[in-house]
């Protein structure tokens, strides 16, 4: 723990996945009496606040004048639900349709921003700058204080020759498909990786590494179970730090609504985030055949809440304290976050998952490939593969075990203050 009061800002994406890790992480260094500053995406107005946070945020486009446009990552889900379909093609596909889209929003971003980053630096005087993001910020590393660089997503992301290529979906065991999709991935991205490496540098940051559009900082965390990561041809730099789990404490405390606390069957969480829930036709899907099964269901509805009805054994709403529902349930049928996978072996809930975009696909594989969880096709699933998948793990003995011991290291690990302490040290 620091000596002396820090004042410490945190950049997360305008994502609930990786703000809410920073939440969670700012929320212990808050309590040890330091300051805590977010330089968030503006449609965050106010929801930092109540939490004890400062707020001074950024527009990473030009101001909305639609009111609806201002709800907390707003932005992410219209993206989501107009791209949906992009979703339906093979992963090596979405490399053009729309991996590179998301990577040209975000790198527009980034470029929108800088005045506005550099002036809320001015404003803070950080001791230290925490970024979870997958896209870089150079005003964040020429601020002339460490700079810390949190991965949310899955690991993939730090490549490596004997990993597969990240947003693939591809199994660890079978590297057949990796070169094929690591050139396409080269091919689609390196001129906007050229084009804004040389903006970064012409603000006076340092180089890209090649093909990544994010700098390494003094001190990486990454977030991931040693029961689930990779093993690696090159060891990482001590400068790297797995976080076990980051499980924030913020949450306020759920009640099982009293129609499904009467019940003794096994409670299911279903959620596919606050971007994939925005599918409606998908949760529609998925919904209905829930509803055919004799399992009760804790329900994440998302922002397009009022257009999804649910049957007698479910109940749920636009969003739900998610850390509070999880050690409710006996399965997570999820879209494969990290935050949720890691979320989910941090209480030791096995998983159906039902990947829709970017890392999704590789924290799916890897649930299966691990035994920890199923993966299925997520537009073309049948009713019979959707039931069986939860009648196998609700039956399996030996993997809750498994994944109760689990979860006793991984909390033991206790990563939220883990990473706190590991920022205090980069500001010392």
């Amino acid at each position: 723990m620091s000596e002396r009061p820090l004042t410490i800002l945190f950049m997360p994406e305008s994502a609930y996945g990786p703000t809410n890790n920073c939440i969670g992480i700012g929320d212990v260094l808050r309590r040890r009496g330091h300051r805590v500053v977010f330089a968030a995406e503006a449609s965050w107005r106010g929801r930092l606040e109540r939490l004890g946070f400062e707020e001074d945020l950024v527009d990473l486009a030009p101001p909305s004048t639609d009111a609806a446009s201002q709800d907390a990552g707003q932005f992410w889900k219209d993206f989501i639900r107009d791209t949906a379909p992009e979703f339906r093609k093979p992963t090596i596909e979405q490399l053009d349709t729309w991996i590179r889209p998301v990577w040209e929003e975000l790198v527009n971003g980034a470029r929108y921003c800088q005045p506005q980053l550099t002036q809320i630096i001015e404003r803070a005087r950080p001791d230290v700058i925490v970024e979870d993001n997958v896209v870089g910020f150079p005003a964040l590393v020429t601020a002339g204080v460490p700079f810390v660089r949190i991965v949310s997503c899955n690991p993939l992301e730090i490549a490596d020759p004997r990993i597969p290529p990240a947003f693939s979906g591809y199994p660890a065991a079978d590297p057949a498909g990796w070169p094929e999709f690591r050139d396409e991935y080269d091919r689609v991205h390196r001129p906007l990786w050229a084009e804004f490496n040389e903006w970064v540098t012409e603000q006076g940051a340092p180089p890209l590494p090649d093909l990544e559009f994010i700098h390494e900082g003094a001190v990486n965390l990454y977030v991931y179970p040693e029961l689930a990561d990779y093993r690696r041809a090159v060891p990482l730099a001590p400068s790297w730090h797995r976080l076990e789990s980051s499980v924030r404490q913020t949450d306020e405390k759920f009640t099982l609504p009293e129609a499904l606390a009467a019940g003794d069957r096994p409670l299911i969480y279903f959620s596919l985030g606050s971007l994939g829930s925005a599918d409606v036709e998908l949760m529609r899907r998925v919904i209905g055949c829930l509803a055919a099964t004799p399992y009760r269901y804790i329900v994440s509805k998302g922002p397009l809440h009022e257009e999804i009805a649910l049957p007698p054994n479910m109940a749920g709403a636009e969003f739900l304290p998610q850390t509070s529902v999880l050690p409710l349930c006996q399965l997570v049928i999820t879209h494969g976050g990290n935050n949720t996978v890691t979320e989910c072996l941090h209480y030791g809930k096995p998983m159906v998952v039902l990947p829709l975009f970017w890392d999704q696909y590789d924290n799916a594989q890897r649930m299966h490939e691990l035994g920890l969880g199923i993966r299925l096709d997520t537009y073309q699933f049948t009713d019979n593969e959707l039931h069986g998948a939860l009648d196998r793990l609700l039956t399996d003995a030996a993997l809750d075990r498994r994944l109760a011991a689990a979860a006793a290291t991984i909390q033991g690990h206790d990563g939220l203050r883990t990473a706190a302490g590991l920022i205090e040290q980069a500001a010392g």
